[in-house]
């Protein structure tokens, strides 16, 4: 295994507990809200932990580049980058909901190669590395077998996010062939579908820090996740990830193409 993204990956695993354990501070403490220009709550525990990441990161590798959602692109010039979400779901945070996460990806050349997403309220981390296969914890983790939409499990954030996008119908349509649907929004129903709970997660309105992590962990448990046009690009609003049998069936239901 390449020495350079080993020692990342490690650094990466234990930012990301100091982060979230930093987050887990201010969680259920009826902690002050801002809502931001695109009406996105944040709040001290998102800053802080971002923060905390970047002097942590950037003090081990100082040639990396660095995105983060709270206080934006730092370009870097070895190659890497992380790309973090402080905490994915913080409207769950201020909510009282424990489904958030602190989320570290890891980018080299353009290629996403590591991902770490750790749960403090509930004591989980999601992790992988290209070629050395995703686990929660210890355990290795690998996406089902389910071929049948109809026995199928779907995950989503808000049938709003599809209203906005003008694919609600779509949306619907899809969610009604399927088996049971959960609203396990933002990275949670990723994860779920890299360890084998489900078979398809869409979302729309997402950004680069909310997939970073997710993409080398859904692909490491042998599934598929790209854009809504069947790419990989984590620069676009829409996603779809999947165990990757039902992955074209499902991007065919969204962009409205059947009508059987």
């Amino acid at each position: 295994m390449n020495a350079d993204r080993r020692t990342r990956y490690e650094a990466a695993l234990d930012a990301a507990h100091q982060a979230g354990q930093f987050a887990l501070g201010y969680f259920d403490q009826g902690v002050a809200v801002e809502w931001k220009a695109d009406q996105s709550p944040v709040t001290l525990a998102d800053r802080g932990a971002e923060q905390l990441l970047r002097n942590f990161l950037l003090g081990k590798f100082p040639g990396d580049g660095f995105l983060g959602e709270e206080f934006g692109d730092t370009p870097g010039d070895s190659g890497f980058r992380w790309i973090v979400d402080p905490i994915d779901g913080t409207r769950s945070f201020v909510r009282g909901v424990p489904i958030w996460a602190t989320m570290i990806g890891l980018e080299y050349k353009g290629e996403l190669i590591a991902g770490v997403v750790y749960l403090p309220a509930l004591n989980f981390v999601y992790r992988a590395l290209r070629g050395d296969g995703a686990y929660r914890d210890n355990r290795q983790i690998h996406v089902s077998t389910v071929a049948s939409l109809q026995q199928a499990h779907i995950y989503y954030s808000s049938i709003s996010w599809f209203t906005k996008a003008g694919h609600d119908k779509q949306f619907l349509d899809l969610v009604k062939r399927t088996e049971r649907q959960r609203g396990f929004g933002d990275f949670y129903g990723f994860v779920m579908v890299a360890q084998g709970s489900g078979e398809i997660m869409v979302e729309h309105g997402v950004h680069a820090w909310d997939l970073g992590a997710l993409v080398p962990i859904v692909e490491e448990a042998g599934g598929k996740l790209t854009a809504w046009d069947g790419k990989l690009d984590i620069e676009k609003p829409d996603v779809l990830a999947s165990n990757g049998i039902l992955h074209e069936q499902a991007l065919t239901i969204i962009r409205g193409e059947t009508q059987g």
